[in-house]
């Protein structure tokens, strides 16, 4: 197949793989794998050909530094990238023909590897159960079940995960500590690792108050560091946009945003009920707050929104068709920057 299709390492895509799951790198390179995030969103061919370069370091490696490395940028691109990838990396023959593979008997691999393995195949099925073209990954999982195989289990990990939007403006949206406290790490805060499918209802906790282990309480801290960087973001987009002239890409990646951190809240809501350590319920309750800020801001900026579209058809209707081709360069730009005064103002109330 190589021989027909090419060296899977020569695409874009596939040279960033190569690069970012390099046994000699010391530590993860988030950058670069932010930039294969990047490059799957944004390219016709990206989500297949990352597949093939992901196979290929894979497939018969026994440097499981290199697997480990390559593990964590399938996990890093599926919290990030959207459902063309998803539908790869969660299909039957994605699942069961390489990465169980990888954790099978006769290939003897390390624990960490086993558990990555493992952790990653219980959070995806969980985390696309609902969703019917991605149950590929559901299939393998519950016959692995069947068949004896012990999971990785935390004390909350009752709580579904959620995934983000697919990509940021100035940074390049599987599950997280925050809803389940599982192991996918997460990039620098500037990120926002996304999200992409609805996030599911989570199942009913055990009765009773939560008291974290300390890993765990530094996975959810880790979490919530992404949920900042989602605040961050919204609000840094909120501030950029101009009602009427915002770009539709740029407005539909705030509404996604908004949505993501809905989901996200909601998950919090719950951990603050349940959590009974009191340094952690403060951090949920802060993050909370922010949150609450960030969706005022929201809701006055889709308000301006529909006032504009009111006031542009009602008002001035055919007057302002009429007129439209008769502005001026300068009336317009006077215009523009008059608009932007009104935003900032608006912003700054």
């Amino acid at each position: 197949m190589e021989f027909l299709l090419g060296n899977p390492y020569s695409t874009p895509v596939g040279h960033c793989i190569e690069r970012a799951t390099d046994g000699s790198l010391q530590n993860e390179d988030w950058t670069l794998n932010m930039e294969i995030c990047d490059i799957i969103n944004e390219t016709e061919d990206g989500p297949k050909d990352a597949i093939r370069a992901v196979k290929k370091r894979l497939n018969g490696n026994r440097n499981y530094r290199e697997v480990m490395l390559t593990l964590t940028v399938l996990e890093t691109g599926v919290k990030n990238c959207g459902h063309r990838f998803h539908a790869l990396v969660t299909s039957r023959d994605f699942v069961d023909g390489v990465l169980v593979k990888i954790i099978s008997p006769k290939n003897n691999p390390p624990t960490i590897v086993q558990d990555k393995v493992l952790a990653l195949i219980q959070a995806w099925a969980d985390a696309f159960r609902s969703s019917p073209d991605l149950t590929g990954v559901v299939q393998v999982y519950e016959e692995l079940k069947r068949k004896g195989i012990e999971f990785p289990t935390s004390d909350l990990e009752t709580l579904s995960p959620i995934n983000t939007p697919q990509r940021l403006p100035s940074a390049p949206e599987g599950d997280s500590a925050l809803h389940k406290l599982s192991t996918i790490p997460q990039p620098a805060p500037h990120v926002v690792p996304p999200a992409y499918i609805a996030p599911q209802v989570p199942n009913t906790l055990a009765s009773g108050s939560i008291n974290p282990t300390p890993e765990q309480i530094s996975r959810l801290r880790s979490e919530l560091d992404v949920v900042r960087g989602n605040t961050k973001v919204m609000s840094e987009m909120l501030t950029e946009m101009v009602p009427g002239q915002e770009d539709a890409s740029d407005f539909e990646l705030l509404q996604e945003l908004n949505r993501t951190c809905r989901a996200m809240q909601q998950r919090i809501m719950e951990l603050i009920s349940c959590v009974s350590n009191e340094a952690v319920t403060e951090e949920l309750l802060h993050v909370n707050d922010d949150l609450n800020n960030i969706f005022l801001r929201y809701e006055r900026l889709e308000h301006t929104e529909k006032s504009d579209q009111l006031e542009q058809t009602g008002l001035f209707g055919k007057v302002g068709q009429e007129l439209r081709p008769s502005v001026s360069g300068k009336e317009a730009a006077a215009l523009g920057s008059m608009r932007n005064i009104m935003c900032f103002e608006h912003q700054s109330m």
